[in-house]
């Protein structure tokens, strides 16, 4: 092994004992070339930001307390749901529950049209089914509230009642249970 790259292991083993947050922040500052760091420093903050306590409810008019719990219901393929569904009219506004990064915008089989918007703690938010996004890219930074895309019934949603598809992954926990986090908020949104 190379100095640096020993010289480096051994700061980023020593890092691990400072708690996981900061180890994170530490490795990706440290990986990131001085460069690109200007543009890197809003990821390392939400990588270093705690997850949030609630989020808000990210279709627009929709009230926290209309919500329905539907983690873990059986899917196709003996798949299990991982997500919330939230349903709207087609082309309502789906909204950032939180202040993040847009980290992909495209399509897959399952969520049709999809964003993935990083959030605090290094949380990936993922809103599916949607009619069409917004004008996100990859790479723009948003607040809570902007616009992300509009409620539709893309990929197997296909032929169904138009709804959000709202997941949260945790990194290698997984996906979480949106539902509490969502219904933990007082004001009803």
């Amino acid at each position: 092994m190379s100095e640096v790259r020993e010289s480096s292991f051994r700061r980023t083993v020593g890092a691990w004992r400072i708690g996981r947050r900061a180890a994170v922040l530490y490795l990706f500052l440290a990986l990131v070339p001085a460069a690109r760091l200007e543009r890197s420093l809003p990821i390392a903050r939400l990588l270093a930001a705690p997850p949030p306590e609630h989020v808000a409810v990210p279709v627009d008019g929709v009230r926290a307390d209309s919500l329905r719990d539907s983690w873990g219901f059986a899917r196709s393929g003996g798949r299990r749901h991982e997500g919330i569904d939230i349903f709207a009219p087609r082309g309502t506004r789906v909204l950032a529950p939180v202040g993040g990064i847009v980290w992909r915008v495209g399509a897959d089989p399952l969520g049709g049209r999809v964003v993935w918007l990083l959030g605090p703690g290094g949380q990936m938010h993922y809103f599916a089914h949607l009619d069409h996004p917004a004008n996100p890219r990859g790479g723009d930074a948003v607040a809570a509230g902007d616009t992300l895309g509009y409620v539709g019934t893309t990929g197997n949603a296909r032929g169904g009642p138009p709804h959000l598809h709202y997941g949260i992954y945790a990194g290698a926990a997984g996906a979480i249970d949106p539902y509490p986090l969502l219904v933990r908020r007082s004001s009803g949104r």
